[in-house]
């Protein structure tokens, strides 16, 4: 089930990015911090009275030097298109403008809902002048301070009571969906291309019901797959072909729906910061992950040359230690026969069980090999362990105090369970708990 989209929607200095900041501070939990991952984004994951939903900025995209209004219209059209619920701000200080009238014309024609907040209401003295912004049409104001971060619970709770009803889409398990993320220009269209091209592939395309991207369903080998596609963005006016960002929110939500995630990297300009953020998102959504290092062709081949591009690799990608790397073109089809195979893999280790007694036996071997630490003179006892979940596999240790699981143990006891049972491809997560 997919989350719900929130955008904050509104003209310039109304202060967008303080009120998302704001509530990714407070009220907005974000997955661990991977050392590699870039914290630098438009997006974040948040909960709300046991609702998740995604937040979006668009005071975060940056469309470049055209005039302001069509800077408004083109940040809008983002929202609109993408949101489920739309804040709309304005500043109480300034009252209407005409440039909040504006942005009011774009939201009426969006038929999304629309909850009207109104920023810089610092205290009581100050609610008498949000009854202006009534004309405005979008009903009840909310008024809220994201310097002080007054009024924000009332309006996540607008916000929330908007979320559509949603269902649980029918999954085939036996069917492994797997999309394409990466930068612009990486070859996302051409690998897609290149797989579906291949011999012996049966194709057909299903059109979305609840979603507007086409998937592409086929078979090779006698398995079945569905390529999410997320280079086959629709060029609808100029935004969609400068703003970088925008391709970011529509690589979210095909990441969401996937079980195996290509990452894409062109070899020919190598790796730059923006390959590690996108990569990051899949990672921090659980998904599996080969790397594809695409436009292999171009490089010159000799006896060190993929030793030496995943020592590349891996030093940018360190989050990503447990992803297979492939080495292929899609241009001239060279080694792409070794894709699937990789992708197949991944995918069933993402959704593989391990036995409890086997999986002590490790644990216990592993305590043989390297006892547990001691902090402030108690030690780590290790009492037993349980896989509790699949897609990512995950697995909880119970012991005498969790707070005395340092992060190195735990990475140690995470690499002694992948020495034991593979899990190439897939990241594997580790709990400590606290036996009741």
């Amino acid at each position: 089930m997919r989350s719900s989209v929130v955008a904050i929607v509104g003209r310039p200095n109304v202060g967008k990015s303080t009120i998302f900041n704001r509530l990714v501070g407070e009220r907005i939990s974000i997955v661990e911090d991977v050392p590699g991952v870039t914290r630098d984004r438009i997006y974040a994951e948040a909960e709300w009275l046991n609702t998740t939903f995604r937040l979006i900025d668009t005071g975060g995209i940056e469309i470049g030097d055209e005039p302001l209004l069509i800077q408004m219209r083109e940040q809008a059209e983002v929202a609109i298109r993408e949101a489920d619920v739309i804040i709309f701000l304005a500043n109480g200080r300034e009252g209407i403008t005409a440039a909040d009238e504006e942005v009011a014309k774009i939201l009426y024609k969006s038929n999304k809902p629309v909850v009207l907040a109104v920023n810089k209401v610092d205290n009581p003295d100050m609610r008498e002048q949000i009854y202006e912004f009534y004309a405005l049409g979008f009903g009840e104001p909310h008024p809220i301070s994201g310097t002080h971060g007054l009024g924000l619970g009332d309006l996540l709770d607008s916000v929330v009571n908007l979320f559509p009803e949603r269902e649980n889409e029918p999954v085939d398990e036996d069917v492994i969906h797997f999309s394409l993320i990466g930068r612009p220009n990486v070859g996302k269209s051409s690998l897609v291309n290149a797989i579906l091209n291949e011999e012996r592939v049966i194709v057909s395309d299903i059109a979305g019901t609840t979603r507007d991207a086409i998937d592409t369903n086929f078979s090779k080998d006698d398995r079945d797959f569905v390529i999410i596609d997320t280079a086959g963005m629709r060029k609808r006016g100029k935004i969609y072909e400068t703003t970088e960002k925008y391709s970011i929110l529509r690589a979210l939500k095909a990441i969401e729906r996937s079980d195996v995630v290509l990452t894409l990297i062109d070899a020919e300009t190598g790796i730059i910061e923006q390959d590690k953020k996108i990569a990051g998102y899949a990672h921090e959504a659980g998904k599996a992950v080969v790397i594809v290092v695409n436009k292999w062709d171009t490089i010159e081949q000799h006896d060190q040359a993929i030793k030496e591009f995943e020592d590349n690799v891996r030093a940018h990608f360190p989050f990503l230690d447990y992803a297979p790397i492939v080495y292929l073109s899609a241009k001239t089809k060279k080694r792409i026969h070794t894709l699937l195979p990789n992708v197949v893999q991944a995918s069933e280790n993402h959704t593989k069980r391990v036995e409890t007694n086997v999986l002590n036996d490790v644990i216990m071997d592993a305590l043989a090999i390297n006892p547990t630490p001691t902090k402030h003179g108690k030690r780590l006892k290790v009492l037993y362990a349980t896989q509790v979940a699949v897609k990512p596999p995950t697995f909880v240790v119970f012991v005498n105090e969790p707070e005395l699981m340092h992060f190195s143990y735990e990475r140690f006891l995470e690499n002694q369970i992948r020495e034991a049972f593979g899990f190439e491809g897939t990241p594997i997560k580790i709990y400590a708990r606290k036996r009741s």
